[in-house]
C-alpha cells in the first residue's frame, strides 16, 4: 500500500511541541504534506511552522518530524520546509482539542 498525506500525518501525530506540549498536528502547525514518487521510491515533503519564528527548538522540531515521517510504511525520503506563510493563528490553524489545551475559546 502507497503512503499518502494521512498516513504521514498520522506518522508526525505523537510530535508535540516541546514547550505546550500538544501535537504540532493538532496546533496546525503542519500546513501541508505532498507524496512524490521518484524512481519506483515515495518521498514526503512536508510544510511546517512553527508558534515563533524565533524558536529555540526549530531544529529539534525539524528531525522530530523528520524522523517521525519517515517512519510512514513505504516513505523513503522525507524533506521539511520551514515556511512562515500563512502566519500561524492558533484560532485559524489549531484543532478544536488544542484550542481547549490552551485555554483558548
Amino acid at each position: 500500500m502507497a503512503a499518502t498525506k494521512e498516513s504521514v500525518l498520522e506518522a508526525i501525530h505523537p510530535v508535540e511541541d516541546p514547550e505546550l506540549e500538544i501535537s504540532l498536528v493538532e496546533l496546525g502547525l503542519v500546513y501541508d504534506v505532498r507524496i512524490e514518487e521518484k524512481d519506483d521510491s515515495i518521498h514526503a515533503e512536508i510544510d511546517l511552522t512553527l508558534t515563533s519564528p524565533g524558536c529555540p527548538m526549530a531544529p529539534e522540531i525539524m528531525a522530530s518530524v523528520h524522523r517521525a515521517a519517515l517512519s510512514t510504511d513505504d516513505v523513503e525520503t522525507v524533506h521539511v520546509n520551514l515556511v512562515w506563510t500563512p502566519r500561524w493563528d492558533p484560532k485559524v490553524h489549531a484543532s478544536e482539542d488544542a484550542l481547549m489545551d490552551m485555554g483558548i475559546f
